[in-house]
């Protein structure tokens, strides 16, 4: 069953649904998080480009965003009704898209499609302790599985670009 805002829901509660389900578009009836996941590409992309001024504003804008989205992700559950995690929200998706592109060059297009689909990887199998770490309350638990999603996914990604394994020239 697709989740439904709450008719009693206030302001707060409908901006954090806006912003949970990445403008809507989590609620797109067929793979929402993958495509969902896409909104994260523009926010990896410029989290990159901090990157090449310091490393240090790269971690750190990664680390506000992901912790943002931890009583968003509360708050726009129990607004669509307290399911544990209504494939609606995409926010999850969204924020640990920089994860998997942290210390790479997002310009090489085999670069961005094998760290997206990477990350899609990860999140839907969900190896230890990604599982594990969903169990967690709230949006913590919604967003802390595809903060190992993203880890998994950036150090496959460096191993790939490594031993010079993408196709067409991406390492």
């Amino acid at each position: 069953m697709k989740p439904r805002l709450e008719h009693s829901a206030g302001y707060v509660d409908r901006l954090s649904v806006w912003l949970a389900t990445g403008l809507g578009v989590g609620f797109v009836p067929v793979a929402p998080g993958t495509v969902g996941a896409l909104w994260g590409l523009p926010l990896a992309w410029a989290t990159g480009r901090l990157g090449q001024t310091s490393h240090t504003l790269e971690v750190l804008a990664i680390v506000v965003v992901c912790l943002a989205g931890i009583p968003v992700c509360t708050r726009a559950v129990r607004a669509l009704g307290g399911e544990k995690d209504p494939g609606a929200i995409v926010l999850d998706e969204i924020a640990s898209l920089p994860i998997t592109f942290f210390l790479v060059e997002m310009n090489n297009i085999s670069v961005v499609v094998v760290g997206f689909a990477l990350h899609r990887l990860f999140d839907i199998t969900k190896p230890p302790p990604t599982r594990q770490l969903e169990r967690l309350r709230d949006g913590l638990g919604i967003m802390a599985d595809d903060w190992m999603a993203g880890i998994y996914s950036c150090l496959a990604l460096h191993a790939l670009m490594w031993f010079d394994l993408l196709p067409f020239g991406g390492g």
